[in-house]
């Protein structure tokens, strides 16, 4: 049974508060809860679009799989900003894969289960969505949670809600009440729309209202879900708390939630300009920024195809 301590990391990793762990003091090495408050506080890190710090605070000579994986994490996110070859680090994931189902690997099932975690991970952010859906196929019959948690993720970015809500249904005979269970089930709703987004908007207002979390993440979410539901001042309320939490420095979900935010109805166009280049100029590869620039490219490519016609001149 996990300590009271490492239930609160966990919690605070799921619920967004990266900023906390970060800051977070690590116990003393001989602990049972060192290795894996490394691992939250590293993987916090990378959350954060700094894989620099996750890679300084895991030791390079680390025999703990789940910290070897968190190392490749790291490897890959700092790959996508720079362009290199993520295919080496892929088949780090590959050989950790196959090392955790060896019968003499000294390693129990929960490192076992972070393992899986980030390397389903790290193969749908390479658009490897086979390969991932297959290393997390076990995550219920072996009930981790966290696996469950990114196989849902993994079905709703291909537009397959049905089979997330399928994975929660089954994720319920099992798992308790447990936050992450919650986490999920209002991910679902928020890309069906179910009862008006009633769960994420619940959800996100319960999880804030407690005094000893601090979570732009949730904020974020929260203003995303009033954005769906037609309350944009509210949203944009959030939002902009959200940007004082991350000491003004948005990050790229919060910078996209807000172009949006500024952006419906054209009542303050600049603003809406003003985040979108941000967003551009910092996340260039940012699905909303490719979706933009791909019909942007599209509206100029079919445009090119016609001639404007002269102006019809009256004769005198």
């Amino acid at each position: 049974m996990e300590s009271s301590e490492l239930y609160h990391v966990k919690q605070q990793f799921t619920l967004g508060a990266y900023k906390s762990l970060v800051d977070l003091t690590l116990p003393d090495p001989n602990s049972p809860d060192y290795n894996p408050t490394l691992l939250y506080k590293a993987r916090a890190y990378i959350a954060l679009d700094d894989p620099a710090n996750a890679l300084n605070i895991i030791p390079s000579d680390t025999e703990n799989l789940a910290l070897k994986a968190a190392t490749s994490l790291a490897k890959l996110v700092q790959a996508e900003t720079s362009g290199a070859d993520k295919d080496p680090i892929l088949e780090e994931f590959r050989d950790l894969s196959v090392e955790i189902e060896g019968d003499d690997i000294d390693a129990d099932e929960k490192e076992k289960g972070w393992v899986r975690v980030l390397a389903g991970t790290a193969f749908a952010r390479a658009g490897e969505i086979e390969e991932a859906l297959e290393t997390l196929s076990v995550v219920q019959e072996t009930q981790n949670l966290e696996g469950v948690a990114v196989l849902a993720q993994i079905y709703l970015s291909i537009n397959r809600p049905d089979l997330a809500q399928k994975e929660f249904n089954v994720a319920k005979q099992w798992a308790e009440d447990d936050i992450l269970l919650q986490l999920i089930e209002s991910s679902i709703s928020l890309v069906t729309g179910k009862d008006a987004y009633s769960d994420p908007a619940s959800f996100y207002t319960e999880q804030l209202a407690n005094p000893s979390l601090t979570s732009p993440h949730l904020l974020t979410a929260r203003g995303v879900t009033r954005l769906l539901r037609g309350e944009i001042s509210a949203a944009k309320s959030d939002l902009e708390e959200a940007v004082s939490q991350q000491g003004g420095k948005p990050d790229k979900e919060t910078l996209a939630a807000l172009t949006v935010a500024f952006g419906v109805g054209n009542v303050k166009q600049a603003e809406a300009e003003e985040y979108y280049s941000q967003l551009k100029t910092q996340h260039p590869r940012y699905q909303l920024v490719d979706h933009v620039e791909e019909k942007a490219a599209t509206f100029d490519e079919l445009a090119a195809r016609f001639d404007v016609p002269p102006l019809a001149s009256v004769a005198a």
